[in-house]
């Protein structure tokens, strides 16, 4: 074998070892990769089924604690359980998590029932006559209702329901001079006070 065949065959030879270790420290690392997707997937996978357990639990009125770094899926079933329930604090931490972590339909969900809860509220408090105590809860309503329709402006029951509250400013003016989020008017360029004439819109 000439000198030049025999450094070929050293520099093949020298390739191919070298392949050998490369392809075992290769295969190491893709064994690696593969592990720890395979328990990224068991965790995502373990999580979603939890999810889907307190889901099911809150729909079905079981009180299920939820953490605000838990899934906007989860987050949004812990609004409407609380929101059902008048629990409008708890809900807006719910809320306000979800404004971190959820979807456009999601966040425009969470502060629509959350307004709905508390224009609840407010209608209780009328009934009783308690008009000072539900000023706070109609102008809350009325903010979280544009919360809503600047997340989701089709929605029909949101809109709907802001002119429910706006409604009740009318016919309690106070509520708006008192603490509302507008500026307020005076009444009296609002609607006639002439004897005989009914006040507000029909």
């Amino acid at each position: 074998m000439t000198p030049l065949k025999t450094r070929a065959a050293a520099l093949r030879d020298r390739a191919t070892a070298l392949w050998r270790e490369a392809r075992s420290a290769l295969l190491i690392a893709l064994c690696l990769a593969l592990v720890m997707a395979s328990a990224a997937s068991l965790v995502d996978w373990r999580g979603a089924i939890d999810a889907n357990d307190a889901i099911e639990a809150l729909e079905q009125g079981r009180d299920v604690g939820v953490d605000t770094n838990a899934r906007p899926e989860t987050l949004l079933a812990r609004v409407a359980f609380l929101a059902k329930r008048g629990e409008v604090d708890r809900a807006r931490a719910m809320v306000e998590a979800l404004d971190r972590s959820g979807s456009v339909d999601m966040r425009a969900r969470g502060h629509y029932l959350l307004a709905n809860a508390l224009l609840r509220k407010a209608f209780d408090l009328i009934e009783r006559s308690e008009f000072d105590a539900a000023n706070p809860f109609v102008n809350l309503a009325k903010r979280e209702y544009r919360r809503a329709l600047q997340l989701a402006p089709d929605d029909w029951d949101a809109k709907y329901n802001l002119d429910v509250a706006a409604r009740l400013v009318r016919d309690f003016p106070d509520f708006e001079r008192k603490g509302g989020d507008e500026l307020s008017a005076d009444p009296k360029k609002l609607w006639t006070d002439i004897p005989g004439k009914p006040k507000g819109l029909p």
